[in-house]
């Protein structure tokens, strides 16, 4: 495995910040568009995460869902999207990137295929949200040996037996929800569970990083303040990109401003 992530977080360790991960819809709102977006991210981030678009995106809220409708209908394919992330990569050989995508897209070219694909189109982890740990083991598997590291989700509610088995299967960085549902802004308070993470150290489980509903610089201060190693910005990024596309450069360096951390 690439080890991007990993280095990531040390660097950031000792400069006492935290990560910014924006969050993409590969092809939206058409794959031209969608790589001069992906390289306004990657000047303003310290990775990347990115999704490719499927029919039936449980996990994601009506502002994602309405980016993969876009994406799907200006033709982004599994295969165009990962050549999209291949053209980021020439772009930016040192940038760690992960890649949200649904079981179903996995299984319909196999396992040994898709992670082959992903790691040559140079990522460097994927996780697949609507895979339980449960039935995590053969998708690890299959990544590990393409050298691309598994995610999995760690959700508030999780018991010991849980994160311990996150923590075994997991790798490059675990992805925290902040609450139960779904993807988007306004859904509720933001709970990111310091004991969660702690929980999470505990058993050595790979650095936790927040996501659902992380939209303004005081969401990246109380992330981070409760143990998290970084945040994922997803549905207000996308909204910034639909409404005010030139204010997104401003938007991401304010958010960047804040994973900033006090003295110990």
């Amino acid at each position: 495995m690439s080890g991007r992530f990993t280095q990531l977080f040390h660097r950031l360790e000792n400069e006492r910040r935290g990560a910014l991960v924006p969050f993409a819809v590969l092809g939206d709102p058409n794959p031209e568009e969608s790589l001069r977006r992906l390289a306004v991210l990657a000047d303003h981030a310290d990775a990347l995460e990115v999704g490719l678009p499927f029919s039936d995106p449980i996990a994601d809220g009506p502002t994602v869902q309405a980016a993969v409708l876009r994406a799907r209908a200006a033709g982004t394919t599994v295969e165009r999207g990962l050549g999209l992330v291949a053209a980021l990569r020439r772009m930016h050989p040192d940038l760690p990137i992960g890649l949200l995508v649904y079981a179903n897209l996995v299984h319909a070219r196999g396992l040994e295929r898709f992670y082959a694909a992903a790691s040559q189109a140079g990522l460097d982890a994927v996780l697949v949200p609507d895979v339980p740990l449960e039935e995590a083991a053969p998708f690890a598997r299959a990544a590990r040996a393409a050298g691309v590291a598994p995610v999995l989700i760690a959700p508030p509610n999780a018991p010991d037996a849980t994160l311990a088995g996150i923590a075994r299967t997991g790798g490059e960085y675990t992805y925290v929800v902040t609450r139960k549902g779904i993807t988007g802004v306004g859904r509720g308070e933001l709970d990111p569970s310091q004991s969660l993470i702690e929980r999470l150290e505990r058993f050595e489980a790979p650095p936790a990083l927040l996501g659902f509903g992380i939209a303004c610089a005081e969401h990246v201060r109380h992330s981070l303040k409760s143990g998290a190693r970084g945040v994922i910005v997803g549905s207000a990024l996308i909204e910034r990109f639909t409404k005010e596309p030139d204010s997104v450069p401003q938007y991401l360096d304010e958010l960047r401003a804040a994973t900033t951390l006090p003295p110990r």
